[in-house]
This record gives structure tokens, C-alpha cells and sequence, in this order.
């Protein structure tokens, strides 16, 4: 089976801090009953929680230096969302384990076995015996947390919670992490800081510490952060669409066509990622973005923003570049995912790649003409064949029709921005047809 990056690192972690986990508790070996499996199986699920809860703080910070290693910084937020959903998963576990064997125990449906003698605090070492002070206080804590998470994370997978409030409501996952850590360290078996297990753990939980402070100090993204203001606005009603182009102060890095960033145009609102449609060229240091009405926001910006005002932009980030080093490429831009390549084809026609070809499809459910014949221009000057589809015009778009219309496809690379589960299907379909998983590019482009 073929596995991204992200699929593997996800893998890769939850299986490493099993087997450590395994390696560190030998009672799992021992027979159980229900009380003896739900000791292990705490340890295990809280071992486990807090791992995954402290990677998905680290991926919270952008970190630059990963974001090539995973495939950009959209394919972070995935892998940070299969890291929420399952501290969710596991939270829930462990919290039944302890609250659900209390309340069977009240309804007659457990006997609790006698209590044996604690050990002795003179048997301990002063930090165990300190710990063992601390368990009211660190058990109090953690359920109390654990019902402010289990509510954050709900929010943040339900779509319809508006992004503003979204973005606001989760960096109080920050705060909630640091108290988890504390009811961890307190309530983790003692042994397990002598094993490996903790010697993974404790520098993972203090590097997801030091990732909480920096997200409530505020200062993800910060050093990449540039001031611009607006220079032109052009609204496409029919495609309820707005064209911004910023002007940036000295500062921006440049960027890659296809890349994204984080723009500031409102600080209540917020940050919110848009991907560039334009080559960046520092002596006029001009960004263009075009922005499809998807959600409260957006829906907006038409009225909201205006020449001159001012505004942050931060980045760039992501690696939908365009950069395989095959010859023959096959782009699929539906609807507003033409974004990518309307930036890759200005960079092209500025910068071509001898013997490169491409093949551009967009389906579009509208058609409007004043953007379809810059669409138009910009292939032609790219040197890109281009076939525009019209719902209710032309035919659906399948990796079929693909194939016919690009006899070489088996030796291209195949881009995609659109609609996941339309890019879920052609993905599934060349894949079938023998095309290799790493020829399938698709940006992920869900920040939540």
C-alpha cells in the first residue's frame, strides 16, 4: 500500500510510542481481570493522549523546517487534525476508564476488588512521594480538561462554527494542554521514567510546552509577517469572486507559484489562508489573490476591503510548486482551485521551462467571460493547452477523459486543486490505471 508523508509520520508515531509503551509495562503480559486491565489501559491511553495532544502542539507553531519534509504546511493541518481526532478518541477512552468504572462500581455492575496497602512515602523518592501528593489535585485537574477539549475539539471539526470564532475558541487548546501536562507528569507511572518511553516523553511534552507558550504569546508566524496595502480590487459577481492585488513593504521572501499565505485584513477576524495568483517579482512587489465566497468572511471581503487599506500578510508556505521534474504535467484547477495555476502560468510565461508540457483542466459550474479570457491569455503566454468545462455545457470531467485528451499522461504528473472528494476520485482512478502515488499531487488546502 502507498502512504504520503504525513500517513507515515502519523503511523510511524502512534506505533513507536506504542512499542515503547509495551516495552516499559510488562503487566500487560500478566493475566487481567476488568480491574487490572483498566489500570494498564489508562496508563496506555494516557501515555498515548498525551503523545499525539503534544505533536499536534509542535505541528500549531507552522514549523518551518518540517513543512518540506511533510509536503507543505496544508498537509500539517491534516495530519494536526488526525492528531485532534485522535486525542479525542483517546481522551474519551481513558476518561471512561476512570469515570465509567465509578459509576458501574455505584450501579452493582463491578465488585471492586480490596484495596492493598499504598506504598510507603519513606519507600519513595522525594519527587515519587511529591507526586503522590499531587494526585487529587493533578485527577481533579484532568477531568475538568478533559471536558473543555472534548467540547474545543467538537467545535473545531464542526464546519458550520465560523472560522473567526474557531481560530479564537482554539488557541485556549494552549491552556488546556499546559494542565494536561501537568496531570500526565503527576499521574504517569513512576517507573516509566527510567524506560525509554520516558525518554521520548518527557522531551516531547516539554517541547509541546514550550509550542503552548509560543501560540499564547502569539507569536506563530510572526517573523513572517510583512505590512502591504491594497492596490486594486476587481469583483467577478457571476464566479462570486474578488481579485485583490496587495502592494508589500520590504520584507517578503517571495514566493513559488502555488504557494499560500495568511492574510490580516481585519484583526477581529483575524488570519485567513488564500493561495497566490501571481508570480512574485520584487521590484514591484505585487501579490494577487483571487477569492471564491465560500463562507461568512469571504462572502464580505467584496464590501469590507477597499484601495489603500492596509493589511498583513504572512508566509509564504506550502509545496504545491509545480517542482517534479517531469516534462509532461496534467493540471486540474475546478472551480476556484484554478488559483495555483493561474500564479504557475504568469510564472511560466516570465520564466519558461524548455520542453516542458502541459495540459490545464477547468471545470467550472459558471462562465464568465471577462475571467475566462485572462484565463485564456495567460495560458497562451505560458505556452499551456488549456480545456475549459462548463457545467451543463460540456462533459463531466473524469481521469478518462483525462487519458484521452493527454495520450502521454502515464509519463506526467497530474496537479490538482479542487473539491477533496473530487480529487479523492481521480487520485483512486490513475492510481488504478498503474499512475505512481508520488505523480498525484493535491493540495490540501482545509486549515481545520
Amino acid at each position: 500500500m502507498n502512504t504520503t508523508p504525513i500517513q507515515r509520520f502519523f503511523l510511524g508515531s502512534l506505533l513507536l510510542i506504542t512499542l515503547l509503551w509495551l516495552w516499559a509495562d510488562p503487566r500487560w503480559l500478566q493475566p487481567q481481570n476488568y480491574f487490572g486491565f483498566r489500570t494498564v489501559a489508562m496508563q496506555y491511553s494516557g501515555v498515548l493522549a498525551i503523545g499525539v495532544m503534544s505533536l499536534a502542539m509542535l505541528l500549531a507553531t507552522r514549523p518551518r523546517w518540517l513543512e518540506p519534509r511533510l509536503g507543505g504546511l496544508d498537509k500539517l493541518y491534516r495530519l494536526h487534525k488526525w492528531l485532534g481526532i485522535s486525542a479525542l478518541v483517546l481522551s474519551v477512552l481513558h476518561w471512561w476508564l476512570g469515570q465509567g468504572t465509578k459509576w458501574m462500581v455505584q450501579w452493582g455492575w463491578l465488585v471492586r476488588p480490596a484495596r492493598g496497602p499504598r506504598p510507603a512515602t519513606t519507600d519513595q523518592g522525594g519527587l515519587e512521594a511529591w507526586f503522590g501528593t499531587q494526585r487529587h489535585l493533578a485527577e481533579t485537574v484532568g477531568e475538568w480538561a478533559f471536558y473543555a477539549v472534548a467540547v474545543m475539539l467538537v467545535l473545531a471539526l464542526v464546519k458550520r462554527f465560523p472560522y473567526r470564532l474557531f481560530a479564537k475558541t482554539h488557541t485556549l487548546m494552549a491552556v488546556l494542554y499546559l494542565t494536561l501536562v501537568f496531570h500526565s507528569v503527576v499521574l504517569t507511572q513512576f517507573s516509566y521514567w527510567n524506560q525509554p518511553l520516558g525518554a521520548l516523553m518527557l522531551p516531547l511534552m516539554v517541547a509541546g510546552t514550550l509550542a503552548a507558550v509560543w501560540v499564547l504569546a502569539r507569536q506563530v508566524g510572526r517573523s513572517r509577517q510583512v505590512p502591504g496595502r491594497v492596490e486594486s480590487l476587481q469583483h467577478y459577481p457571476a464566479l462570486d469572486v474578488l481579485e485583490t492585488t496587495l502592494v508589500l513593504e520590504p520584507g517578503w521572501p517571495g514566493h513559488a507559484a502555488g504557494q499560500f499565505a495568511f492574510v490580516v485584513s481585519d484583526r477581529h477576524e483575524g488570519a485567513h489562508p488564500y493561495t497566490m495568483a501571481s508570480a512574485w517579482d520584487p521590484q514591484t512587489r505585487r501579490i494577487t489573490f483571487v477569492t471564491k465566497a465560500l463562507g461568512d468572511h469571504t462572502r464580505r471581503l467584496p464590501h469590507q476591503l477597499k484601495v489603500g487599506q492596509a493589511v498583513t500578510v504572512e508566509g509564504p508556505y506550502g509545496c504545491f510548486n509545480f517542482l517534479d521534474g517531469r516534462l509532461h504535467q496534467i493540471w486540474v484547477g475546478a472551480g476556484i482551485g484554478i488559483t495555483p495555476f493561474i500564479a504557475r502560468l504568469k510564472s511560466l510565461a516570465a520564466q519558461p521551462v524548455a520542453g516542458l508540457q502541459v495540459t490545464l483542466f477547468h471545470p467550472t459550474a459558471v462562465l464568465e467571460p471577462e475571467a475566462l479570457a485572462k484565463l485564456e491569455a495567460d495560458a497562451q503566454a505560458a505556452g499551456v493547452q488549456l480545456h475549459v468545462l462548463v457545467d451543463g455545457r460540456d462533459e463531466r470531467l473524469t481521469g478518462e477523459r483525462i487519458r484521452q485528451r493527454v495520450p502521454q499522461w502515464a509519463q506526467a504528473s497530474v496537479w490538482f486543486c479542487g473539491p477533496a472528494g473530487f480529487g479523492r476520485s481521480l487520485a483512486a482512478d490513475f492510481a488504478a490505471q498503474g499512475l505512481p502515488a508520488n505523480a498525484f499531487h493535491q493540495e490540501l488546502f482545509e486549515m481545520r
